[in-house]
């Protein structure tokens, strides 16, 4: 039994699974929006009051975590505590507290991780892209049988465009538009490579699927489905889009640039299409401790080219 918990920029989530050889069966899998990395990007730091809210949420899952029966629970911090000026006091309130150590994760860590629970732990035989288009960042990751992983972590997350272009609900055209065109800018940045396959993981690809539901069956994104999304999105106030299509009501006011970024990523690629994976982070994150123990970090390459014969 393993449990993980994701500090991300929209919200800290949590994954209690029973681990049998590689597979996961999920027994909790909740999460509490704390727009972790709109705060941050507002002032620099989380701040006390922040702090406290972030440090309770911790401990109630810690406490579910143990009530049933993890052997390891492990706190991960990703992009907003990255970048809060208070991270040391994040990281010493959240342990003293809880009793769990918060380990605050690369850009490359975190990618490795995503691999890890999108492949679980099977050999990578084919050049794979995995993107987690965040709040704050996107997360790429490329492996494939014959290099080195590698990974990158970009400026370009859906609630920080959303913050720096959109001053309407729903937004403009002409504000999607300089969503798109600052996302084609950054990912002139985005790893190099040819990739026979994109899979795209974490909160805004998920909940874009619920926008339209012709993507139920096979959970892919093209860009003429993008398009009706993000159609779908201008045409309704984020408190409507949020109550007609069951997405978090913050959620729902920054999925439009989700949808515009992941649109600019495929183009970037040349690629028509992307699957949408429910596994990710905290699924390579169980996966890994359980496979590595305490030296998990240390092995993250290695691991994220599969371990399973």
């Amino acid at each position: 039994m393993g449990a993980s918990v994701d500090l991300g920029s929209n919200s800290v989530h949590l994954l209690v699974a029973e681990i049998d050889g590689h597979e996961m069966q999920p027994l909790v899998d909740e999460s509490v929006f704390l727009g972790l990395g709109s705060a941050i990007s507002g002032r620099g730091y989380l701040g006390q009051v922040a702090r406290g809210d972030l440090v309770a949420a911790l401990v109630g899952y810690a406490e579910t975590a143990r009530g049933l029966g993890a052997e390891h629970i492990t706190f991960i911090g990703t992009e907003p505590i990255r970048r809060a000026t208070d991270a040391a006091a994040i990281v010493a309130e959240v342990v003293a507290a809880s009793g769990v150590a918060l380990h605050v994760l690369s850009h490359e860590e975190e990618a490795f991780l995503t691999i890890i629970g999108v492949h679980e732990g099977m050999p990578v035989t084919k050049t794979t892209l995995v993107i987690d288009v965040g709040g704050g960042s996107s997360e790429f990751c490329v492996v494939d049988a014959a290099r080195p992983p590698r990974a990158a972590g970009l400026r370009l997350g859906c609630a920080h465009l959303t913050d720096r272009f959109v001053t309407h609900d729903p937004p403009t055209t002409a504000e999607i538009a300089a969503i798109r065109a600052d996302a084609v800018a950054v990912l002139r940045d985005a790893p190099e490579t040819q990739p026979s396959e994109i899979i795209a993981v974490g909160g805004t690809a998920s909940n874009l699927l619920k926008i339209l539901p012709a993507t139920a069956d096979d959970r892919t994104l093209t860009r003429a489905r993008i398009a009706k999304i993000l159609a779908i999105l201008a045409s309704e106030p984020a408190a409507a889009a949020s109550a007609r299509h069951l997405v978090n009501p913050t959620r729902a006011r920054i999925l439009p640039a989700g949808g515009a970024i992941m649109d600019a990523i495929l183009e970037r690629y040349g690629a028509d299409e992307v699957r949408v994976s429910d596994a990710g982070i905290r699924e390579g994150t169980i996966l890994a401790v359980e496979h590595a123990g305490v030296a998990w970090r240390d092995r993250l390459p290695e691991l994220a080219h599969g371990w399973r014969g």
